[in-house]
């Protein structure tokens, strides 16, 4: 398929609304989604109004109000779109056109989704889909204001916050009852909403007032505004609170907000239009997505500094970071698809392909499953989180009696669990479930077993191994004394495995004998003499093991002549 994408170069504007988080601004794309925006050409200038999503075949599209016009010159340009490789979405859910704002309730229950084009009844198709995440089957639809964009839940999932676009507002939805209880006025085009860990206050970017206001939750009002940067898009608060950070989208920058005194702290610069914000665990590192160089800045909280930047796939918006701070999901609105970042290296380590334009990504609180709306086929892909198992390595040879450790290269998150599940190994040895292989062989032999890696994600990762374990070369035995003209013969013990080869590696065998490589001196003495000789035997195991040998080869003698004998020493 192809994507095309255009380039506004603004001329004039009053634009007072916008279609999700779709906004026309100076010499950059227009964030997502670009199917609400409607580009109609009037001589040799270029009208852009912005509607509601429709199906793409045999749709008429309605223009949304915009208080003004928009003329603008724009470059088409258009980019092929491939599938990804990877594919863990393990179900897709149908819910309403123009899907956005996604947030799951603390126990993990249910999954609030913001439907820009749904179709409730006299609602004018703005509406709320309550997914339940055991069955991700649609249990209720709740008609909400008009624009549904940003969706958040309170710490204690009593209620859900929804921002709605069009008439300025939030919506606060009862999740017992699943009803709009209030309406929160919000000016200057409320884009996405994020609630204090507390559960005491609601922060509510507005896309034209270029501020924060921030909600009292327990009353529901607006208690104070806070500036921010231009078209401030996403925002997050750090785990503890004390921060939050907005996304300037016209401003490539991020404004750190001290929610003690709800001001604007510092600023930091980060790439082209970012849009979205999302923290570790700990706290320590913010990710921002930007839209207009599709990549992702990591940002050290305690310096506020751009530690690193993460190229993903194109035109990325919502992100979401598992429960362990292991992995990022990135939804790409561009290329269908959601980049998973491997915070350990800050690589993006697989890709998946899920619906037509990926918007808002949220995580189960067990870390299991991540939700991704598809804002243009009305569709929610539920994604088995984490990276699949692998596992690499050949362990090298190991000694008999000698201490021995072989860690494999496991990798995967969840971290995977590592057993022995064929063939068996030396006897000694033990295999951790972080895939260490350690001990002191006791027997030589070459153990052939399998190993798998498992951690719950796709297919489990299979090693077939083997290994050969080894006995340090051994030789001993004192040669007997020979007789010249008389055959003789001298089997030395030789030990070791792989079978040591045994040779004569100083001084100098009687004449008339030979050893053999499998430790036999043999033979017919010729001459007498003491002879002085090393044997050594080697295997490739450990050191060599070396033996001095001396033989007594004697003359024949009569009857009742005295015996000759030999000797040797060993070391």
């Amino acid at each position: 398929m192809t994507v095309s994408l255009f380039r506004v170069v603004l001329i004039k504007t009053t634009v007072r609304y916008v279609c999700s988080l779709g906004v026309v601004t100076s010499c950059g794309y227009l964030p997502w989604p670009v199917p609400g925006v409607q580009i109609l050409s009037e001589g040799h200038n270029i009208l852009a109004t912005i509607d509601r999503p429709r199906s793409r075949v045999g749709s008429a599209r309605m223009s949304a109000v915009l208080g003004g016009t928009v003329l603008a010159a724009a470059t088409f340009l258009t980019t092929a779109v491939g599938s990804a490789a990877a594919d863990v979405v393990i179900d897709t859910v149908t819910v309403e056109e123009g899907a956005g704002g996604v947030a799951i309730t603390p126990d993990g229950a249910y999954a609030y989704v913001a439907n820009q084009n749904g179709n409730v009844a006299n609602q004018n198709g703005n509406s709320v889909s309550v997914i339940a995440t055991a069955t991700n089957t649609v249990t209720a639809t709740i008609p909400v204001g008009e624009g549904p964009s940003g969706m958040a839940i309170t710490p204690n999932g009593a209620f859900a916050y929804v921002t709605n676009l069009v008439d300025n507002s939030v919506s606060v939805i009862d999740t017992a009852t699943n009803t709009e209880i209030t309406t929160v006025p919000i000016g200057g085009t409320p884009s996405e909403v994020a609630i204090t860990p507390d559960g005491a206050l609601a922060y509510v970017t507005n896309i034209h007032g270029h501020s924060v206001s921030v909600i009292d939750t327990a009353t529901n009002t607006v208690i104070t505004s806070v500036p921010v940067g231009n078209v401030p898009f996403g925002v997050a608060f750090t785990p503890n609170g004390a921060l939050a950070y907005v996304a300037n989208f016209q401003d490539d920058s991020v404004s750190v907000i001290d929610t003690a005194t709800n001001t604007v702290v510092t600023t930091v610069l980060v790439g082209d239009q970012p849009i979205a914000v999302a923290f570790t665990p700990d706290g320590a590192l913010a990710y921002v997505t930007h839209q207009g160089d599709n990549s992702v800045s990591v940002i050290d909280t305690a310096t506020s500094t751009v530690v690193t930047t993460v190229l993903v796939g194109d035109r990325p918006n919502g992100i979401a970071i598992t429960p362990d701070g292991a992995l990022a999901y990135v939804a790409n609105y561009g290329a269908e698809s959601v980049s998973v970042i491997d915070t350990s290296t800050n690589m993006v380590a697989t890709t998946i392909a899920v619906g037509d334009r990926p918007s808002g990504v949220a995580i189960t609180p067990n870390g299991t499953h991540a939700y991704v709306t598809n804002w243009f086929d009305g569709t929610v892909s539920v994604i088995e989180v984490g990276i699949p198992a692998a596992i690499t390595g050949a362990p090298v040879a190991g000694v008999v009696g000698e201490v021995y450790e072989h860690t494999f290269e496991v990798t995967g998150s969840p971290v995977p669990t590592v057993a022995v599940t064929a063939g068996d190994l030396p006897e000694g040895l033990v295999l951790s479930e972080q895939g260490v292989l350690s001990g002191t062989p006791t027997a030589a032999g070459t153990y052939q077993f399998t190993v798998t890696a498992s951690n719950g994600v796709g297919e489990d990762a299979v090693l077939d191994v083997t290994l050969e374990v080894g006995q340090v070369a051994g030789i001993t035995g004192a040669p007997a004394a020979g007789v010249v003209g008389e055959v003789y013969e001298h089997v030395f013990e030789v030990t070791g495995s792989p079978a040591p080869t045994v040779s004569v590696t100083a001084g100098d065998l009687p004449d008339g004998l030979v050893l053999s490589e499998q430790g036999v001196l043999s033979g017919t003495p010729a001459a007498a003499g003491t002879f002085e000789f090393t044997v050594t035997a080697t295997n490739g195991v450990g050191d060599d093991a070396v033996l001095d040998a001396t033989l007594d080869v004697t003359a024949a003698t009569e009857p009742g002549s005295s015996d000759s004998w030999g000797s040797s020493t060993g070391s």
